[in-house]
């Protein structure tokens, strides 16, 4: 693949063809950071593990220079940490059986350049080689600066793609700020508790950032249950894990929306069901 960055890392576990992995991949994460997928995304990596017809891709846009380091992890330099979060994320698609795992190796300040072309230049190439029917991305709501930086590149790409070409569902999910608060009607909802174990061992792989102090082995299943049991108060728990997502597909079909109003209506539709549910009982 023609990428902006000449050591821009491309895995593919089954080794398989490049042709091969990024033309039979149906779901597609874009992350910002390694991890990112893991977290976000599992329910596409969930939907495609062990099946023939169907086959996760991820990409991940920065380098993972500027990671906390702590404990064994302390006298690393930038360049030792890149290195060990580009393993790490591989080990990730071995584990998960991705079709293709990419890593872009931007630095975050390059995502954060709206006027720097060059990461919607590489994400387009990829989504017209992938042509995925499900994308999991960010959420516009999410308060990681450098995950709205890659969303925003991410819509510009998939704005750029021929509307016949563009994926059946995209999805802005959660990491930095859940999605509960969204009203119900508008969350959608993806399963995120098939395997367990697996999901377990995907995000236990990055120990640069666990043992850095952040117990994501600990908060993402957490999450994922507590969103399954604290969204019905009237019935039975139906699942044991949930990731909540926003549907982005009406901002990449209309470009005229404006994503900050778009995202805006989510937050007032929250508040008018607060206002109602106190109103209807004072």
């Amino acid at each position: 693949m023609n990428l902006s960055k000449p050591l821009a890392d491309v895995y593919i576990p089954d080794a398989s063809s490049i042709e091969t992995a990024l033309s039979r991949t149906t779901h597609l994460g874009i992350g910002a950071h390694q991890d990112d997928l893991e977290v976000f995304a599992y329910h596409g990596i969930s939907e495609c593990y062990r099946q023939l017809d169907r086959w996760f891709s991820g990409v991940i846009l920065t380098d993972g220079a500027g990671s906390s380091r702590t404990g064994v992890y302390a006298n690393c330099s930038n360049e030792d940490m890149q290195q060990i979060r580009i393993g790490e994320q591989r080990k990730a698609a071995y584990v998960g059986e991705y079709s293709v795992q990419l890593q872009l190796l931007f630095p975050s300040a390059e995502i954060k350049d709206a006027g720097n072309l060059a990461p919607a230049e590489d994400l387009l190439t990829i989504l017209n080689a992938t042509k995925p029917k499900v994308v999991y991305l960010h959420n516009p709501a999410d308060k990681h600066d450098t995950h709205i930086a890659t969303l925003l590149r991410c819509i510009d790409a998939l704005r750029a793609m021929d509307p016949a070409d563009r994926p059946e569902q995209i999805l802005g999910c959660e990491v930095w700020r859940d999605l509960d608060w969204m009203v119900d009607s508008d969350k959608q909802i993806l399963p995120s508790d098939k395997y367990p174990n697996l999901a377990a061992a995907l995000i236990g792989l990055f120990d640069s950032q666990i043992t850095g102090g952040k117990r994501y082995d600990l908060a993402v299943p957490g999450r994922r249950l507590a969103n399954a049991t604290m969204f019905d108060s009237h019935s039975s728990d139906d699942s044991s894990g949930l990731t909540w997502a926003m549907d982005l597909k009406p901002l990449i079909d209309d470009p005229s929306l404006d994503i900050a109003d778009f995202t805006l209506s989510y937050i007032d539709r929250f508040r008018n069901d607060v206002k109602d549910r106190i109103s209807k009982f004072s």
